[in-house]
């Protein structure tokens, strides 16, 4: 028996959503623990960010093709043909059979928004001589770096599962949505469309400021301009805000009939609050980190030292908003 075998069989609960759920969390917690071995011998946290996104598009991967690979399994088990591998392009157009085109959309959502971040931050890491200030205090101790792993896996669970729950959904249940497109729906769409175009053009200003800073184009210390003269923290409205796209397109399946029954609720009052915190931890979590823990503190703290006594600084700081843009 395969190892890959002996996962599925251990991990193939009678109800079939958990039946995806679980291992799509031991695979984030997985890759992050192997990621941690060589970082934590070489002390280098080079692949940290990195490693976070190719853990976000495994999982999201995993969730999405696990029913069909359990499938496949089963029919080879017993000299049965196997089902075919379900067509994305099928499901977008209405007609996916395993596939809701809502489960490809989001996990394409996800998995466009992982790459992106992930080779950005991986360039900018690199040119940074591969390191990152958050990491001097625990990368010369191993217990402390390997939870950062973990905390990462644990970001990536938590963000992640919305997807993870729609992709646990099984497709037979997906023929009982209504045929027409729901608010939720575009409503969910036009939140992660505007937030990530948000973040990506955040991004983008403050990495062309630094690069014409390092050739002294401008002898600026802080930006102040575009985006970051609407908002201090533009990128992260941008990822506060696409995040809850993800979570309102995703809550709108899992509080109807179909999402109840596919995670194994009841319905009523218990069953909608526990569909609406599955799909609500992601953005949750996520302003969680950036409010509270390593987003916005680090930041406003770094330069508020650096830069608190200049009168210039202090009137930016006074006339932008922390987080929700002043158009």
């Amino acid at each position: 028996m395969t190892l890959l075998h002996s996962i599925l069989n251990a991990t193939n609960f009678s109800r079939p959503f958990l039946s995806t759920i679980v291992p799509s969390i031991g695979l984030a917690y997985t890759i992050q623990g192997l990621a941690a071995i060589p970082s934590i011998f070489a002390q280098t946290e080079r692949f940290y960010d990195l490693s976070g996104s190719i853990t976000y598009i495994s999982c999201t991967a995993l969730s999405l093709y696990l029913p069909t690979i359990r499938a496949r399994f089963a029919a080879a088990a017993v000299g049965a043909a196997k089902p075919a591998w379900p067509s994305i392009l099928a499901a977008l157009a209405g007609n996916g059979g395993r596939f809701n085109w809502r489960q490809v959309a989001l996990s394409a959502a996800v998995s466009v928004w992982a790459t992106r971040l992930g080779t950005f931050l991986f360039s900018r890491i690199t040119s940074d001589n591969g390191t990152d200030s958050r990491f001097d205090d625990i990368r010369g101790s191993p217990p402390k770096f390997l939870g950062a792993f973990f905390a990462q896996a644990t970001w990536v669970t938590l963000c992640l599962m919305p997807v993870l729950a729609i992709n646990a959904l099984p497709a037979s249940l997906f023929s009982s949505l209504p045929a027409t497109i729901a608010l939720t729906d575009i409503l969910g769409a036009l939140l992660f469309l505007g937030g990530f175009s948000f973040e990506v053009a955040a991004d983008r200003q403050k990495n062309k400021w630094v690069q014409e800073k390092k050739t002294k184009k401008h002898s600026e210390e802080f930006l102040t301009r575009g985006l970051w003269s609407k908002s201090r923290h533009p990128n992260y409205f941008g990822e506060v805000t696409l995040w809850t796209g993800i979570a309102t397109l995703a809550g709108g399946v899992l509080v109807s009939n179909v999402g109840q029954t596919g995670i194994g609720l009841a319905g009523g009052p218990l069953g909608i609050a526990a569909a609406l915190a599955m799909a609500g931890v992601s953005p949750a979590f996520v302003s969680l980190l950036l409010f509270k823990v390593s987003g916005i503190p680090l930041s406003e703290g770094k330069y508020d030292k650096r830069y608190g006594d200049r009168k210039d600084y202090q009137e930016w700081k006074k006339n932008t908003p922390m987080f929700f843009p002043k158009f």
